[in-house]
């Protein structure tokens, strides 16, 4: 006599009521999955944004030199702050043709300027933030970062104000010892300083 048919021996899986605790609890967890990932996401799109600004240091630094003064550190500041001018040169050029109606890369426009206005606010009054480039021992670390953004905190930062480029007592413009230890100026990289300084990253 043949055996019935039993399928594959599973029970059915159960249907959760839609207002039951578990059906709850399921619909909390996902939320809670959900708002994890756009964290993360969030959280890499702010590293990025921090990384390409101290990839720009890197790569504008004068590789001769193994410490730089505040004075230094001001000029390259100010080089960093002009780095939109040759695109805002570009997108007034192409809107200045004869005949074109309409504005083109408005929009884009908009943002450089937002940016370059915010952050030479930052210059003259609260101060720009940098890699401490001022200091010996931090300048080796910085140089010998390889721009892998989870090597970020290891960095030092330090502020930069338009006032240091008028100081007349040359005491304050020296270079730092690897040894000297400046916490007035020096910060570690920490998750608001990255929203900070990447306030707009996601238009730029």
């Amino acid at each position: 006599m043949p055996k019935p048919n039993k399928g594959n021996g599973k029970p059915p899986e159960k249907v959760c009521h839609p207002y039951s605790r578990k059906a709850a609890y399921l619909a909390g967890e996902e939320i809670r999955l959900k708002k994890k990932n756009r964290s993360n996401k969030d959280k890499a799109t702010r590293l990025s944004g921090i990384g390409e600004k101290l990839m720009w240091f890197q790569e504008n630094l004068d590789t001769e030199k193994t410490a730089f003064t505040k004075k230094d550190a001001c000029y390259i500041v100010e080089r960093y702050l002009q780095r939109f001018e040759p695109e805002l040169e570009q997108i007034e050029l192409v809107n200045g043709i004869k005949g074109r109606q309409g504005r083109l890369h408005g929009a884009r426009e908009a943002v450089v300027k937002q940016t370059m206005e915010r952050e030479q606010e930052q210059y003259k009054d609260v101060g720009f933030e940098i890699p401490d480039i001022i200091n010996a021992k931090n300048l080796k670390t910085f140089r010998e970062w390889t721009g892998d953004v989870r090597k970020l905190p290891n960095i030092k930062l330090r502020k930069v104000f338009k006032k240091d480029l008028e100081t007349k007592n040359e005491e304050d413009d020296k270079p730092e010892d690897a040894d000297d230890d400046n916490e007035g100026d020096e910060d570690d990289l920490d998750d608001d300083q990255l929203d900070e300084d990447v306030l707009m990253s996601d238009l730029l």
